[in-house]
């Protein structure tokens, strides 16, 4: 089940990416590629809820088996109109179609877990786990979608991140064993997930979220540029992945005594002030352990946002609950990375990093102001206390 959702998963960091090396190679545009792929995330963003709320309804299976074959379908007719030089509107509908056909495996192996170790201790392990695997997902992505475009045919990137999507998909897919019941009418009659004034907080954690790892991707490549150590652009954004994986891999083996939502607001406060020295930092080995103690500060409030979701919605809305977050955080990068962008233009590298310290410290004051609102509900009391051991 892991594995395949790995596989499944990991084309969520190259598509876009991809879209915009393979146009750039075919027309000479990265501002018509960046629009492409720009395109197929607000389709994602926008559609990615209401594929959660049918999985919750009518089972996991039966969603993806449809969505994936839309998605090859669109995916074929993309690449076709692309090389075969069809009408620009072509291209950006078969790309926004792709987008929001992308398989939501990543919401849904939360559901799983979910599922499988419901009210004990070890499902926050199983959440934090999944935000490490995340974090793998985006160093592998983009450096593999990046070789193969650049090193091969320029289609080779996108064509693979395709594959890859419909063979984890598939393999997920026929992972009965594991698959939770179907709410059927009971979702379906529901109101939606994002009604739930706690999951209206959680998405402004996670779009903050999103904007940090958006700015930061973009600021630490510019940043190597800047100081002549492009080379070690990569270091520098491995060295977050690592940073987050690391503290992820401790935050789900420890037994908390404070309740969840304290626990996200000491998370993003920390993420805040650890963000803030990488504004002043002008030598290359010096940002890279700053940026891997900022990185500690990230999954802690990703696996926070997870967790409390599962406790604030109730269990036929929970794949919903989970992509409205997943959509917050793929939203945030694209706006993050946008954001960051501009300003590396006009001030540079360093000063883009306010962006990321902008949206952490947003975050912390929301929910912190917001501490009431993700209150567990006291039928879950019970269950966060034995999630925290």
């Amino acid at each position: 089940m892991v594995l395949a959702a790995f596989i499944g998963r990991l084309p969520l960091s190259m598509v876009g990416l991809g879209c915009v090396l393979l146009i750039a190679s075919e027309t000479g545009s990265y501002a018509f590629g960046g629009a492409v792929a720009a395109v197929g995330a607000v389709s994602t963003a926008a559609v990615g809820p209401l594929l959660g709320r049918l999985a919750d309804t009518i089972g996991q299976r039966r969603t993806l088996l449809p969505v994936t074959a839309v998605f090859a379908a669109s995916g074929a007719f993309f690449l076709a109109a692309v090389k075969r030089d069809w009408p620009t509107w072509t291209v950006f509908v078969f790309a926004g179609l792709a987008g929001a056909c992308i398989p939501p495996v990543a919401s849904m192996i939360r559901v799983r877990w979910t599922h499988l170790l419901r009210g004990t201790n070890r499902l926050p392990a199983a959440l934090a786990m999944e935000s490490v695997v995340d974090e793998f997902v985006f160093i592998v992505g983009p450096v593999l979608v990046t070789f193969l475009s650049t090193t091969g045919h320029a289609t080779s990137g996108v064509v693979t991140a395709f594959v890859l999507a419909i063979v984890g998909s598939l393999l997920f897919a026929a992972q009965g064993r594991t698959e939770p019941p179907p709410h059927g009418h009971v979702s379906r009659s529901g109101p939606s997930a994002i009604r739930t004034p706690g999951i209206r907080v959680l998405f402004v954690v996670g779009a903050a979220v999103g904007a940090i790892l958006g700015c930061l991707e973009i600021a630490l490549v510019a940043f190597a540029d800047e100081v002549g150590r492009m080379s070690l652009s990569g270091v520098l954004i491995a060295g977050l992945a690592v940073g987050s994986m690391a503290s992820g891999i401790g935050w789900g083996t420890v037994h908390w005594r404070s309740p969840l939502r304290l626990r996200l607001v000491v998370a993003l406060s920390a993420l805040t002030v650890l963000v803030v020295p990488l504004l002043f930092i002008g030598d290359v080995w010096l940002m890279l352990p700053f940026v891997m103690i900022a990185g500690i500060a990230v999954s802690p409030s990703l696996i926070s946002s997870f967790t409390l979701a599962e406790l604030l919605v109730p269990r036929s809305a929970i794949t919903e609950a989970f992509t409205w977050i997943g959509t917050a955080l793929g939203l945030g990068v694209a706006v993050g990375a946008s954001l960051a962008g501009l300003i590396v233009d006009v001030q540079g590298a360093n000063a883009s990093l306010l962006v990321a310290v902008v949206a952490a410290g947003v975050a912390a004051v929301v929910v912190g102001a917001c501490q009431r609102v993700l209150e567990v509900p006291a039928q879950n009391a019970e269950a966060e206390k034995v999630m925290a051991g």
